[in-house]
C-alpha cells in the first residue's frame, strides 16, 4: 500500500486505531469495496489477522459488510468516522459531569472534606500561596476565590478577558451582588466592549490604561496574572498575605485617583 508510514501513525493516534487497524481501513478507503483477500494484498497486513482486524473496524463503524458473496468490505468515509467519534466524546463527557455531580452526596466525600479540615496538619488559608497554570484551573481557582469573599472585590483585568469569561464573572458578580460585597471594576481595552460589559453586568466600570490583571479579595488575598500573551499557557499566582495586598491595593487606587 503506497502510503507513508508517517501518515499511517497519525491516522492510528487521530482515531485512536492499532497499527493493522489503520492500514486495513485506509486500504478500504483507497480501493472502495474489496474482499478480505484483497485487502491483505494492498494493506500488508498478514492475510491471517485481516479477518480478525476487519471484523474489529466493523464493530467500530469504520467499516460495514457488503451484502452478497464473496464477502466484501466497505470503508466508511472519514467524515462520517469524525462526527460519530466527536458525538461519543459529547456523550462520555456529559455522562461523566453527571457521574462527578454525584459524588458530592455520597459518604465517601464527605469524608474527604472532614479529612481535610480536620486532618493531622490541616491546611491554613494563611499560610498558603500557590501558582496556577492553566486557563481552566485558574479560572476554577478565582470562582472560589471570589466567591468567598466577605467584604469587597478589587478588579483590574481587560475587557477582552471579562467578555470571554462572561458566564464565570455574571454568576460571581450575581453572588456578590446578593451579599452586598463591594465591587470595584477597572478595565483596558476597546471602549465600546468595555460599554457592553457595563450593560450586561450593570455596574460602573472605571476606564485604565493599566495593562494588568488582577484580582483582591478583602485585602487579603490577591491572584495575578505572569503573562499575558494569548499564545502562551495561562499561569497566575495567587497569594494571601494582608500585608502584602493592602499595601498593593492602595498603590492602585492611588494610581486611580480614588485615595
Amino acid at each position: 500500500m503506497l502510503v507513508k508510514q508517517e501518515l499511517i501513525n497519525k491516522i492510528k493516534d487521530y482515531f485512536d486505531l492499532n497499527i493493522y487497524e489503520t492500514k486495513v481501513w485506509l486500504a478500504l478507503l483507497g480501493k472502495g469495496i474489496a474482499s478480505a483477500g484483497q485487502i491483505a494484498d494492498i494493506s500488508g497486513v498478514p492475510r491471517s489477522r485481516t479477518y480478525d482486524v476487519l471484523e474489529s473496524l466493523e464493530k467500530k463503524g469504520f467499516a460495514i459488510v457488503k451484502i452478497g458473496k464473496p464477502v466484501r468490505y466497505i470503508g466508511v468515509k472519514p467524515r462520517m468516522i469524525l462526527e460519530k467519534l466527536k458525538n461519543n466524546v459529547r456523550k462520555d463527557a456529559e455522562d461523566r459531569i453527571v457521574s462527578l455531580g454525584g459524588i458530592k452526596e455520597t459518604e465517601e466525600f464527605s469524608m474527604l472534606e472532614v479529612l481535610y479540615k480536620e486532618g493531622i496538619d490541616p491546611v491554613k488559608r494563611e499560610d498558603i500561596s500557590a501558582a496556577l497554570k492553566g486557563k481552566s484551573n485558574i479560572s476554577n481557582y478565582l470562582r472560589e476565590v471570589l466567591q468567598n469573599a466577605k467584604k469587597e472585590v478589587i478588579i483590574c483585568t481587560n475587557a477582552e478577558e471579562i467578555n470571554s469569561k462572561t458566564k464565570l464573572f455574571q454568576q460571581t458578580f450575581e453572588i456578590l451582588k446578593k451579599s452586598n460585597i463591594k465591587l470595584k471594576f477597572a478595565l483596558s481595552g476597546d471602549e465600546s466592549l468595555i460599554n457592553q460589559i457595563e450593560k450586561k453586568f450593570g455596574m460602573k466600570i472605571k476606564r485604565i490604561n493599566i495593562d494588568a490583571k488582577f484580582f483582591i479579595v478583602d485585602r487579603g488575598e490577591i491572584l495575578f496574572y505572569l503573562s499575558k500573551n494569548s499564545d502562551k499557557e495561562d499561569t497566575a499566582i495567587w497569594l494571601n498575605s494582608e500585608f502584602f495586598v493592602e499595601a498593593f491595593a492602595s498603590l492602585f487606587e492611588k494610581a486611580m485617583g480614588e485615595k
